[in-house]
């Protein structure tokens, strides 16, 4: 079937990328299977992720169907987009008809990408991962795909302001081998063993990012653990019960 919305919007992407000189470091694309279904799983830092994590399956000639919010989808400009690209909208109150498309979807031979701590982390560091993931690569019988992002959050992130006007930003991508998940094991095991991969890559991927903040206005994308001033996982906690 032609995909008619999909290669433009990558084209177009591809385009805005080399106008911003985005320096993009991505390792293990031939983890990605070159045919077959698969749960594509990353972490969450940046409203652009989805954009990075369909990147990395393009040298295997694949296209990912993400699964996102109902929301994306009713928005006037990304709305159009997501439904041309088959993406998958998520209602969170009744997520059943996602997971059942999106199982449709792993048997027919789709690469699905999934977001296991379902919003973006403003620590960027990980948060707990839902088991949804493990749970339709079981059912499914197609393996989950590890990866990790570092440095999307520079260029837009919650509670900060688009950055497409500085250029030379790097984003380092992370791709593990694939993960089984055999339906015998409990999801949750699972979903931890995944979790941990995913950590993995993250650090990799944080260690071979070529840039430090340059200066004390400039730490507010570094974890706190690394040193900078992003808040931890435990302040984001405390804000949102607040």
């Amino acid at each position: 079937m032609a995909e008619l919305v999909y290669r433009p919007v990558i084209g177009f992407a591809r385009t805005m990328f080399a106008a911003l000189d985005l320096k993009i470091d991505c390792k293990g694309t031939e983890n990605i299977p070159r045919t077959g279904g698969a749960v594509l799983v990353s972490n969450h830092i940046s409203y652009l992720d989805f954009i990075f994590d369909g990147l990395v399956a393009l040298p295997q000639k694949r296209l990912v169907r993400f699964m996102a919010k109902e929301s994306v989808f009713k928005h006037r400009v990304s709305g159009p987009l997501m439904r041309g690209m088959k993406h998958i909208p998520v209602d969170r109150d009744q997520g059943e008809k996602a997971y059942a498309h999106a199982l449709d979807a792993l048997r027919s031979g789709e690469i699905i990408g999934v977001f296991p701590e379902a919003t973006i982390s403003p620590s960027f560091t990980l948060k707990s991962f839902k088991s949804g993931a493990a749970r339709m690569a079981q059912e499914a019988g197609v393996p989950l795909i590890p990866m990790a992002l570092w440095g999307t959050q520079r260029l837009w992130t919650k509670g900060r302001p688009r950055n497409f006007k500085r250029q030379h930003i790097p984003v380092t991508v992370r791709v593990g081998e694939g993960m089984e998940a055999p339906a015998d094991q409990y999801a949750g095991a699972i979903t931890r063993r995944l979790r941990d991969r995913v950590q993995e890559l993250l650090e990799a991927a944080q260690r071979a990012y070529p840039v430090r903040p340059k200066g004390p206005d400039d730490t507010w994308w570094m974890p706190a653990h690394l040193g900078g001033t992003a808040p931890t996982a435990a302040q984001v906690r405390e804000a949102e019960k607040g």
